[in-house]
């Protein structure tokens, strides 16, 4: 493969499992900034940015906010500058609700609704399923912060957006029409501004073939899966989905990169 110039790392799964770091991270980031290689974090999770920078920080990565690019910062600028007086029903866990409170109204009345919002949601009920179906039949828009099926955690896996996706979708008839992360191009565009660098310059770290790898292939990057997340070497057979190039981990990435 090509000598990549910007650097996209996934976070969990590829830097971090839950509260540990996974081993080599922090000596590849270093080495990646010392080598003067433009990078960005992004991230399907829908905790602030702020959030972050501050767990980065505290696992021995620091960070600029500028750096951190989440599903929910793109779904917040994109409706900001697609639908700003939009009335909102959103399926989702409350970082999210309180990034999208100081732009937008919250309602709860079918006939209000202007976009239902699926996400991450723990608190997911058969009342919250009745009032987005009601407003999508009504002819609400309908997006998402991301379309991941599961969500890792230490010990196991959880139900994600996309299991909120479906259920709206299997009562409805309606398709979601706009997903704001990986592996959509509203993310990507955020990640190549931040990078200042061209799509085909740039290589994508991620441990999902659905979110990560995808992303980077419609964009035209390059693409290294890391084997310490959700993906296996065995389920490389199963997809059609395939990277650049596998790596056991993100310790790894240095010897990619150009003058290295």
């Amino acid at each position: 493969m090509n000598k990549p110039h910007g650097i996209i790392f996934d976070l969990d799964g590829t830097v971090y499992r839950g509260e540990q770091l996974i081993p080599g991270a922090r000596e590849t980031i270093e080495r990646v900034r010392a080598s003067a290689h433009p990078l960005a974090f992004v991230t399907n999770a829908i905790e602030t940015v702020t959030e972050h920078v501050e767990k980065l920080t505290r696992l021995g990565i620091p960070v600029h906010p500028d750096e951190i690019i989440t599903s929910a910062l793109v779904l917040v600028q994109h409706l900001r500058g697609e639908m700003p007086h939009a009335r909102l029903f959103a399926l989702a866990d409350p970082p999210l609700l309180e990034q999208l409170a100081p732009y937008f109204r919250f309602s709860e009345d079918p006939d209000e609704i202007d976009v239902v919002i699926a996400s991450t949601d723990r608190a997911f009920d058969y009342r919250k399923l009745a009032i987005g179906f009601h407003a999508l039949r009504r002819g609400a828009r309908f997006w998402a912060t991301n379309a991941d099926a599961t969500w890792p955690l230490p010990g196991g896996e959880i139900p994600d957006a996309g299991a909120i996706i479906g259920a709206l979708e299997g009562c409805t008839n309606r398709r979601v029409e706009v997903v704001a992360g990986k592996p959509s191009q509203l993310v990507v565009q955020l990640a190549l501004e931040c990078l200042g660098r061209a799509a085909c310059e740039c290589l994508v770290v991620g441990d999902s073939l659905y979110s990560d790898i995808a992303m980077g292939q419609r964009a035209g990057m390059q693409t290294a899966l890391v084997l310490t997340g959700e993906t296996r070497r065995k389920d490389l057979a199963q997809s059609a989905i395939k990277p650049d190039i596998v790596l056991e981990s993100i310790e790894e990435v240095p010897g990619l990169l150009s003058g290295d």
